[in-house]
């Protein structure tokens, strides 16, 4: 796909984003030291973000339907803007965690309403490929900025590295301002259409598919720094890398899973999951050495982000008649799917089983995901062969 101004701004935004919302997981010992608090609590940090884009994209989705596009986005970067630099000022755990649900309530009307505007400004074939241009940003920011934000948290505070994403903030809002077109307002039967449309089966059911797949991915990645810390042994200089590593991994699924989606949503589904059971599974045992965890960590990312581009079409698809309150709270899945995954986990640590038990908790997530879209396939297939035979 040629350079595409309108997407390089979108990416820029989900790249601030994707800072803010993954770098806690690298700094959760630092936070927790510096405020008093457990790891499991500062885990907390993350399911308080994860259950605002949960509520905030309904919510910023209904209420601002008659708003530009193009300024209702750069709108929700300043939200995203102030979020971050209540965080930087925050003095205790709980200023700390209103920050979070604050920044957190631009997240999923971002990417909602984002992935309807990408996939406007190209070929209609070309449309989960441009939904994954827009995520690249999400990707790219595990690559560079999250590593950064961890260093500068270790180095000078996760304060500065708050105050960093702040800067980022102003710099999405400026890209947003010069790049993106004036969008016309999507068609739009009003708030209670959206609603109803909402509660088909068939998005409900990609919804639930967002949440399992989405809690999956969060079981581990929560903790990945205490896993490497203690399992590993490993160095902040070796999280860091390793940080960046999956990033990588983020982004070679991203890309893959994009094209893969636009011949066969149920196929990458399948393939990614499948993947991400097996690499969990061997991630138990494999965390205990550097190489083969840094090579499982790889995969790992690849086999996770596969399954974004595929999970937003699906329900994109199944909501045609009304779009975009269910493009938000799909996002508000993934999310919701976070909070669940960083929950499960921290039970697991507070119930005493170890570190590798969180990889088999986040391994038996992607198998039920797994079941789930084997199941609708085959449900699907059953409802279409009477229809072919008529």
């Amino acid at each position: 796909m040629r350079i595409n101004p309108p997407l390089v701004a979108l990416a820029i935004g989900a790249f601030g984003i994707g800072v803010t919302e993954f770098a806690p997981m690298g700094m959760l010992p630092g936070i927790a030291s510096d405020l008093g608090v457990s790891i499991p609590a500062a885990g907390l940090l993350v399911s308080a973000y994860a259950l605002g884009v949960l509520l905030g994209a309904p919510l910023m989705t209904l209420t601002t339907g008659k708003i530009p596009r193009r300024h209702l986005l750069i709108g929700l970067m300043a939200i995203f803007t102030l979020g971050n630099l209540m965080s930087a000022l925050a003095s205790d755990y709980y200023s700390l965690l209103i920050a979070r649900v604050v920044t957190s309530l631009n997240h999923g009307a971002f990417f909602g309403v984002g992935s309807i505007v990408a996939a406007s400004v190209v070929a209609p074939d070309k449309r989960a490929g441009a939904v994954a241009a827009m995520f690249m940003g999400l990707t790219l920011a595990t690559i560079g900025g999250v590593p950064l934000a961890t260093w500068f948290g270790e180095v000078f505070g996760w304060r500065t590295a708050f105050a960093g994403i702040t800067g980022l903030g102003v710099l999405a809002m400026l890209a947003l301002w010069f790049a993106l077109p004036n969008v016309p307002l999507p068609k739009s039967d009003g708030v209670l259409a959206e609603i109803r449309v909402l509660g088909r089966g068939p998005v409900l059911a990609a919804l639930a598919l967002t949440v399992i797949g989405s809690s999956a991915m969060f079981t581990v990645f929560t903790y990945i720094a205490p896993i490497l810390s203690s399992e590993t042994q490993a160095s902040t200089a070796f999280i860091t890398a390793m940080l960046v590593l999956y990033g990588i991994g983020l982004t070679l699924g991203n890309m893959w899973g994009g094209k893969a989606a636009d011949r066969s949503v149920d196929r990458t589904l399948i393939v990614s999951l499948s993947a991400l059971i097996l690499v969990l599974l061997a991630f138990t045992v494999l965390m205990r050495w550097p190489l083969p965890a840094a090579l499982t960590i790889l995969i790992w990312g690849i086999a996770s982000f596969a399954i974004v581009p595929p999970l937003q079409m699906r329900v994109m698809e199944a909501a045609k008649a009304a779009p975009n309150l269910a493009s938000a709270v799909n996002i508000g899945a993934f999310n919701l799917g976070n909070a669940i995954g960083a929950a499960l986990g921290g039970a697991v640590i507070n119930a005493g089983l170890g570190y590798p038990a969180i990889s088999l908790a986040g391994a038996a997530m992607a198998g039920l995901g797994l079941l789930m879209v084997l199941g609708f396939a085959w449900r699907s297939r059953a409802v279409a062969a009477p229809a072919v035979c008529q």
